[in-house]
């Protein structure tokens, strides 16, 4: 089926029912409950332990086989330094909301990892982004060549589904549940999640930014969420949540970033540094096509959105205080994660 374009305002869709993002806040700025709840938690120590113990089961996840060479881009890839671990950890954070064993995540945490960093593999190739520097280190490509990147990346998709499937401890999750955890990746990565976002992101224009920013970005989140939910056997109703919580993020993340990026541009005198250095595009975010003011202002509903639907789980208790406590460290950026130094 074509993909069709509203107007010069509108998004463009898939031919299934709609799924917007970014609508209208209703509601008067958030209580002081809402807003006093992630400072109440300690997010850095909180993902800074989860990111040992998962680097440690991803090392474990990708031994050295032969062909040798495929398994090294794998590593290179999954086990860099400065990566945030932040699929994996909100996997984890929505799967102990409900008060089940974190071990019950980890495989899928780590599959959640394999598949983000597949995608960047890929993302980086140029062909694709053509970006030679991947969190201040040289892209897949550009140690292993083009030909072997490919492959790391088509190598951990299907990886990561195996991990999911071998892995995850029987007497706590049931097979219905691995086959649901397993349904939601492959559709967050296929033809109407991620890759569908590469796509706009290659070629689209400004028509097509919120579309792009919500499959590119927010498809990962959306994931991460609801198989923690899923792992857990959270509700239908609270899955939902989780998937509209976890999206909202995703794209408030990337609008963050591209905010701060813009400000540091300016405040340099408009030069950027060698990791920032990609293909000249045509209007790919909100900072490009509608400038600082309005992204911020999108970033603040993003941010309404994703606490409004926390608030739903109320019931949970200090459960929620981790996915509380990641809106605003998308937003805030209060600390640096994933590096030495943190």
């Amino acid at each position: 089926m074509a993909f069709s374009v509203l107007s010069s305002s509108s998004l463009l869709f898939l031919p299934l029912k709609p799924r917007k993002f970014i609508l209208p806040i209703r509601c008067s700025s958030p209580s002081i409950s809402t807003q006093s709840r992630s400072t109440q938690f300690d997010l850095k120590t909180y993902w800074t332990t989860l990111i040992a113990e998962i680097d440690q089961k991803l090392d474990e996840a990708i031994p050295v086989k032969y062909p040798e060479q495929i398994y090294h881009a794998m590593r290179y890839s999954v086990l860099a330094k400065g990566a945030k671990r932040s699929p994996p950890v909100m996997c984890v954070a929505a799967c102990e909301l409900f008060g089940a064993d974190r071990l019950a995540a980890f495989p899928t945490a780590c599959a959640l990892e394999m598949v983000h960093a597949a995608s960047l593999i890929h993302d980086d190739l140029p062909c694709m982004d053509d970006d030679p520097s991947r969190r201040g280190q040289p892209s897949n490509h550009t140690i292993y060549g083009v030909d072997m990147a490919i492959l790391a990346g088509d190598a951990l998709f299907p990886l990561g589904f195996r991990h999911i499937v071998s892995h995850t401890p029987s007497n706590l999750v049931p097979e219905s549940r691995l086959l649901r955890v397993i349904t939601e990746i492959a559709r967050a990565v296929g033809s109407t999640g991620m890759a569908a976002g590469q796509f706009l992101d290659l070629e689209g224009g400004p028509n097509f930014v919120e579309f792009a920013q919500e499959k590119k970005f927010g498809e990962m989140g959306e994931c991460s969420a609801v198989c923690g939910g899923l792992l857990a056997g959270a509700e239908n109703d609270e899955i939902e949540r989780l998937r509209r919580y976890g999206r909202a993020v995703g794209v408030l993340y990337q609008v963050v970033d591209d905010i701060l990026k813009e400000k540091s541009k300016s405040k340099n005198g408009g030069g950027v540094d060698n990791d920032e250095k990609k293909k000249k595009k045509k209007g790919k975010s909100y900072v490009e096509v509608c400038g600082v003011k309005k992204a911020m202002e999108v970033a603040k509903e993003l941010r309404a959105k994703a606490k409004l639907e926390l608030d739903g789980f109320e019931k949970y208790g200090e459960s929620t205080l981790p996915l509380y406590s990641f809106v605003d460290y998308a937003a805030d950026r209060g600390f640096k994660i994933g590096d030495s130094s943190s």
